[in-house]
């Protein structure tokens, strides 16, 4: 059985447990490890028994290094009893550091995976700063055997632009992990079409970072005088807002309901919604310009209708299948002219259109796992006895 040591940036954070359970349904046994953003891990992974590298804060860049320099000196302990790993994958860069210590630690001789789901805007100006941090990334995935990534314009954009690792890639987008497909409720789950004098819903899930967002949706909304209303659910990074939980309790027709689980609530949010907003500007022009959102999956393989940014990855992959709604600019007057003259035969086209698709176009099986864990395999030169890391 393959053995998977993966460190990760956040044991909160709800990918992680995809990540995790992908790995685990293709048959890899896997030792957890990482820091945290939230009090404990994820729901999920308490059976793998994290271990726990400490907590970092959102926003806070210079304490995240200094919890990782200090990680690192310390990983030989966290580490001890952990048997030999097959492969090493670190989660975003400040993994990648330490998923080169533990290989060093371990022999230095298996291969380490690079699982690159954002690219931090440190790494994107012209500034000292920004050239110091792709110059690390270079270093420290120079040796990298394989990269993982959510996303074609990641690639295309970012690595390949600035020539960053030089890997094969694995594209593994943010698809609905589904292992046990359950029956579809009545009418397939998605939100009935309102009724005479009720809103249209758009639902906003998953991360919530998005002031400018935040803002459009809520002018959108008062100028809409209750056509259209917006729920939210997820977790708030509270950094990005002045006052989140304030601001949305002002707005008439806007609401947060909290945190939700991923997957098992899937169906349930999306089937209160007709439309997901798949639109983020935290990192306009950059990040939030080449991502494929969970979002959009979700909310795809569940009835509800996609709103992207034209000019983004995610406009581009909705015009190339001739579905969801495309925005050609962040106002309102331009989210009036998309929306202003939806009706309920106009909307029934677009939800078949995404109806026909490939259900493979948003869900990943367990096909899909077994690949992930052979091309994992495949990255193994040869199997090393089993052993434990010791300290001194």
């Amino acid at each position: 059985m393959l053995h998977v040591l993966y460190l990760v940036h956040d044991l909160s954070d709800p990918a992680v447990r995809r990540r995790v359970d992908m790995l685990q349904a293709g048959g890899a046994k896997v030792t957890l490890a990482g820091f945290r953003r939230a009090d404990k891990a994820t729901a999920g992974l308490e059976a793998l028994s994290p271990i726990d590298l400490g907590q970092t804060h959102d926003g806070k860049f210079a304490q995240r290094l200094t919890a990782v320099g200090k990680a690192a000196l310390g990983l030989g302990a966290r580490l001890c009893g952990v048997r030999r790993p097959d492969v090493i994958i670190g989660r975003n860069l400040e993994m990648l550091a330490l998923a080169r210590r533990a290989r060093s630690m371990f022999g230095g001789d298996m291969p380490v995976v690079y699982e690159c789901l954002d690219i931090h805007r440190l790494l994107l100006g012209n500034g000292g700063v920004s050239r110091v941090m792709r110059a690390a990334e270079r270093m420290l995935g120079g040796k990298a055997s394989l990269l993982m990534t959510s996303s074609p314009a990641f690639v295309r954009d970012y690595f390949e632009r600035f020539s960053q690792i030089d890997a094969p890639v694995a594209l593994l987008q943010n698809k609905v992990l589904e292992l046990h497909r359950r029956p579809a409720p009545a009418g397939n789950g998605a939100a009935p079409l309102p009724a005479a004098g009720e809103p249209w819903v758009i639902g906003w899930f998953g991360a919530l970072r998005c002031r400018k967002s935040l803002e459009l949706l809520g002018a959108f909304t008062q100028q809409a005088e209750g056509r259209f209303k917006v729920v939210l659910r997820g977790r708030p990074a509270y950094t990005e807002f002045a006052d989140f939980d304030g601001f949305v309790a002002a707005e008439p027709h806007m609401r947060f309901e909290g945190a939700y689980r991923n997957p098992e609530d899937l169906a349930a949010i999306y089937g209160q919604v007709h439309f997901a907003w798949a639109i983020d500007f935290f990192e306009e022009g950059l990040n939030s310009s080449w991502l494929l959102p969970n979002r959009l999956y979700e909310g795809c393989l569940h009835g509800a209708v996609p709103i992207a940014m034209a000019d983004t990855e995610t406009g581009r992959f909705l015009a190339e299948r001739h579905m969801g709604l495309r925005l050609e600019a962040a106002s309102v007057e331009a989210l009036t002219t998309l929306l202003g003259t939806i009706d309920a035969e106009s909307f029934a086209a677009m939800r078949d259109r995404i109806a026909a698709e490939d259900r493979g176009t948003w869900v990943c099986d367990r096909r899909d796992c077994l690949a992930l864990v052979e091309r994992l395999k495949g990255l193994t030169a040869r199997v090393e006895p089993a052993a434990m890391l010791q300290t001194a």
